[in-house]
């Protein structure tokens, strides 16, 4: 079962709103009457109404960021290596995409779409309570074929350089001696790992309107398009723009060199 930290939030903020806001029109001024009339010395506010007061902006204030701004997320896996990291913790943008309402996930403001080569984090298609993050390298209109390897757009193959030997550390020491390449997906170059030794599945499509064809830069190690198809614009929850911090303990902790990486 999946913790809806963002269900939670939302609960949290209006039930101590409420709170403070049914005390403050009812309550607070009952108290103030009897204590003018001198029925009480001292008015006592209710622990129940201090806490609600003291907690409700920080509530609020959290929501507000986490829905409408930026959202932390934990990588948790090897697919998007060598760019992210087993243990690396990023910042998503929650607006780029349009600005959608908390737990609903309902657009209500629309604004740019994801272009080929951007980092996203989505609702995996096939168990949507479980957040995905991959790279978009096909946007609605493309023909898409990957083949030995190899990515092609619109017939055209992604140009890459091989830049050797890769050396994997930590929890993602699996993938030491795979081979590291530079991929061009039009203006953007980033980073991908091949394995030779590993099967290539050969996948063709040509990608619907407000779907995306997504892969992760672990080509060899990625679940993605290629074995459970588009992502729709429904389930995008934004962009991915910086690493804040990386955990590994098994790579001795903090690795304080990818702390404030912005991703490309």
């Amino acid at each position: 079962m999946n913790f809806d930290f963002a269900a939670v939030l939302v609960l949290l903020t209006f039930a101590s709103g409420l709170i403070w806001l049914v005390d403050a029109l009812v309550f607070a001024k009952k108290r103030a009457r009897q204590q003018e009339n001198g029925v009480e010395e001292k008015a006592n506010e209710p622990v129940i109404v201090d806490y609600a007061r003291s907690f409700f902006p920080i509530f609020l204030l959290v929501l507000i960021l986490r829905s409408f701004i930026a959202e932390p997320f934990r990588i948790p896996s090897a697919s998007m290596m060598p760019t992210l990291l087993i243990g690396d913790f990023i910042l998503v943008n929650k607006y780029e995409y349009g600005i959608r309402l908390p737990v609903l996930d309902q657009k209500v403001i629309d604004y740019e779409t994801p272009e080929r080569g951007d980092i996203i984090v989505f609702r995996y298609p096939e168990n949507p309570d479980i957040p995905y993050i991959k790279r978009v390298v096909g946007v609605p209109g493309d023909h898409l074929l990957y083949r030995d390897k190899v990515l092609y757009i619109n017939e055209e193959p992604m140009s890459q350089r091989v830049l050797g030997r890769y050396d994997a550390v930590g929890s993602g020491r699996v993938m030491n001696g795979v081979t590291l390449l530079e991929e061009e997906l039009g203006d953007v170059e980033h980073l991908i790992l091949i394995d030779p030794d590993d099967y290539s599945r050969t996948v063709e499509a040509i990608v619907p309107l407000g779907h995306y064809f997504v892969m992760g830069d672990n080509r060899d190690n990625s679940k993605d398009s290629r074995f459970w198809g588009f992502v729709p614009d429904e389930n995008l929850m934004g962009r991915a723009f910086m690493i804040w911090m990386n955990w590994d303990s098994r790579n001795g902790g903090i690795d304080w060199k990818r702390i404030g990486t912005i991703l490309h």
